[in-house]
C-alpha cells in the first residue's frame, strides 16, 4: 500500500486540507509584500540639486530653478546637474551671485550636485533613495538593495530546502516566522546604508523558508484530483498580498513604518504553528511511524472518515515505509545521481531562472507610464486573478509542460513587441505591460505546481531549494539588468525577453505530470523513465 492509498482512506481533500490551506495563507500574503516592497520602499521621487540661498520671499520658484538648473531634452529640470554659476534672466534678479566672468560664450557650464538634493515629498515622506541620497551617480546602490535581498533569498532557499527535508517542514516554518520578524525589526532600525543592506539580505534568507516550505506542506496532504484547485486557491493569497501592499503603501508613506507593517502577519503566523500539521508523507519517509499515525488519525477525524485501528496500525504503516524506501537522508548530490532526476533538475534550474528574471524585470521598473505606483500596483494585482484562473484550466486540459512553455513564450513575445512600440504611445506600452504581467504571473504559478510534482517526497524540499536558488539568482540580477539601459535603451528588454524564450524552450524537455501521483522516492522517478523506454515514447 502506497501513501496515495493511505491518503484516500483518511480523506485526500476535506476540512483538514482546507484548514491547512487557511493556516498557510499568511506566508502567501507576507512573501509578495516583501518581494515587491522595493516598488514603494526604494521609489525615487522627483528631485533636483539643493540650492542654498533662495530668497525667503520667492514667489516664482520656476524662475529660481530656471536660473540654477539646466533642462533635459524633454523640458524638465535636470535631476543631477546645476549651473556652475546662476544664469541671469531677463528683467529678473535672482540671488546675489554674479554671472561668472570667466565663463565663455555659448553653453553655460554645469556641475554635479555637491550639496545634496531636494526631493518631492508629495507621494512619499521617505524612501531608501531619499534617506541616503541614492540617486544620480549613486542610483545603482538603490538597485543593489533589491539584488542583495534576492541573493539572501537565493542562499536561504538552499539552506531551507535541505534542512526541511532533514528536520521537517513544520519546525522550519516556525524558524522562518521568527527569524523574518526579528530581522525585519533590525532592518527598520538601520542607522546607515550598509546596516540596512546587510539586514535586508538576511531577511531575504529568512523569507526563503516560506517559498520553499509552504507549497509542499500543502501538496503532501492532498490527493491527485485536488492538487490543482488547491494550488490555485493558495496562490490566490499571493494576489491578496499584492493588492494589500498597494493599500498599505498608500496609507503608509514612510519606508521604515511600511517595512514593519508588511511583516505584522508573522505574529499571528507564529501562533498558528500550533495547528499546522507536519507532513505525514515526510514522517513516513523518515521512519517516524507513530507521529505520522497521530496526524493521519487527526486527518480522518476532521474529514469525517471512519478509519479502523487496523487500517492505520503501525504494522500497516511500516509496510508503507518499507515500500517507500525507509529512512533516507537528502542530499543535493542526489538530484544529479540518476539520469531522469538529473535532467529534471537541470531543466528546472533554467526554467526558474527565466521565470524570475523576466517577472521581476517587468514589475520592478514601471516608471514613465503616467500612473502612480499605487495605481500600477492595483492594476498588477487585478490581472493576477484572471492569470491564475487561466492556469487552472490550462494545466487540467493542456498539461503542466505546455502551459509553462506557452506562458514563458507569451512573456518573451510581449518584451519583443515592446521593442517595436514607440515610447510616446503610452496606451500600447500599458497594454503590453498588463499582458506581460498576465503571462509572467501564469508562468510563476505553474512553475511552483509543476516543480513540486516532479520531485519525489524524500527530495521535494531539496529540489525546490535548488530550483528556487536559480530563480532567486534571476530575481537578484533583474534589477541590475535594468542598468543596461545606459549602454543601449532597449538592451534590458532584449535580456528579459531572450531569457524568457530560452526558458520556454527548456520547459518542453521536462516530463508531464498531469494526473500523475506524487513520486515518493528516487526509484519512483526512475521507474517511470524505464516504463517510458519500454513503451517507446517520451513523456
Amino acid at each position: 500500500m502506497g501513501f496515495e492509498e493511505l491518503l484516500d482512506k483518511v480523506g485526500g481533500f476535506g476540512p483538514f486540507q482546507l484548514r491547512n490551506l487557511a493556516l498557510l495563507a499568511l506566508p502567501r500574503v507576507v512573501v509578495p509584500m516583501h518581494f515587491l516592497l522595493p516598488i514603494f520602499m526604494a521609489s525615487v521621487p522627483d528631485h533636483h540639486c539643493a540650492l542654498p540661498g533662495a530668497p525667503a520671499n520667492l514667489t516664482h520658484q520656476d524662475l529660481w530653478l530656471e536660473a540654477h538648473l539646466p533642462r533635459e531634452t524633454d523640458g524638465s529640470f535636470s535631476s543631477c546637474l546645476r549651473f556652475e554659476h546662476p544664469q541671469p534672466l531677463a528683467n529678473t534678479t535672482l540671488g546675489t551671485e554674479a554671472h561668472g566672468s570667466g565663463e565663455s560664450e555659448g553653453e553655460p557650464s554645469t556641475v554635479p550636485c555637491s550639496q545634496g538634493w531636494e526631493y518631492d515629498h508629495s507621494e512619499f515622506s521617505s524612501t531608501t533613495a531619499t534617506e541616503w541620497d541614492l540617486v544620480c551617480e549613486q542610483r545603482g546602490l538603490n538597485k543593489v538593495i533589491s539584488t542583495c535581498f534576492f541573493i539572501g533569498v537565493l542562499l536561504g532557499a538552499v539552506v531551507y530546502g535541505y534542512l526541511s527535508d532533514r528536520f521537517g517542514r513544520r519546525r522550519l516554518l516556525l524558524v522562518t516566522y521568527v527569524s523574518s520578524l526579528v530581522l525585519t525589526l533590525a532592518s527598520a532600525a538601520s542607522v546607515n546604508y550598509v546596516m540596512f543592506v546587510l539586514t535586508r539580505t538576511l531577511t531575504g534568507a529568512a523569507l526563503a523558508g516560506f517559498t520553499i516550505i509552504v507549497l509542499p506542506l500543502e501538496l503532501e496532504w492532498l490527493d491527485v484530483e485536488h492538487r490543482i484547485v488547491a494550488g490555485v486557491i493558495s496562490s490566490a493569497f499571493w494576489t491578496g498580498g499584492v493588492l494589500l501592499l498597494a493599500l498599505v503603501g498608500y496609507l503608509i508613506r514612510s519606508w521604515r513604518w511600511l517595512l514593519l507593517a508588511v511583516t505584522l502577519p508573522c505574529v499571528p503566523g507564529i501562533i498558528s504553528i500550533w495547528w499546522v500539521p507536519e507532513s505525514a508523507r515526510w514522517l513516513l519517509t523518515q521512519g517516524r511511524v507513530e507521529e505520522a499515525q497521530t496526524y493521519l488519525f487527526r486527518c480522518a477525524a476532521l474529514n469525517g472518515k471512519p478509519v479502523g485501528e487496523d487500517s492505520l496500525s503501525q504494522e500497516a504503516l511500516n509496510k508503507v515505509v518499507a515500500l517507500e524506501g525507509g529512512q533516507q537522508r537528502p542530499s543535493y548530490l542526489d538530484l544529479f545521481r540518476t539520469p531522469r532526476l538529473r535532467r529534471i533538475s537541470l531543466c528546472c534550474m533554467v526554467v526558474w531562472f527565466g521565470v524570475n528574471f523576466s517577472y521581476y524585470g517587468l514589475i520592478l521598473d514601471v516608471s514613465g507610464l503616467g500612473l502612480t505606483v499605487y495605481q500600477v500596483q492595483l492594476m498588477f494585482g487585478a490581472v493576477e486573478l484572471p492569470a491564475k484562473i487561466t492556469v487552472y484550466f490550462l494545466v487540467r486540459h493542456v498539461g503542466r509542460r505546455l502551459t509553462e512553455a506557452g506562458m514563458l513564450l507569451g512573456a518573451a513575445l510581449t518584451f519583443g513587441i515592446s521593442l517595436l512600440v514607440s515610447s510616446e504611445t503610452k496606451s500600447w506600452i500599458m497594454a503590453l505591460l498588463v499582458l506581460g504581467k498576465v503571462f509572467s504571473e501564469a508562468a510563476f504559478t505553474t512553475a511552483y505546481l509543476f516543480t513540486s510534482e516532479l520531485y519525489p517526497t524524500v527530495l521535494r524540499q531539496t529540489g525546490l531549494g535548488l530550483t528556487a536558488l536559480m530563480g532567486r539568482l534571476g530575481a537578484s540580477l533583474a534589477p541590475l539588468a535594468a542598468l543596461l539601459d545606459g549602454v543601449w535603451l532597449m538592451l534590458p528588454k532584449f535580456a528579459y525577453g531572450g531569457i524568457a524564450l530560452l526558458a520556454a524552450c527548456i520547459a518542453l524537455l521536462l516530463p508531464e505530470t498531469k494526473a500523475a501521483q506524487l513520486p515518493e522516492t528516487i526509484q519512483d522517478v526512475e521507474k517511470k523513465r524505464k516504463k517510458i523506454r519500454r513503451s517507446g515514447t517520451e513523456d
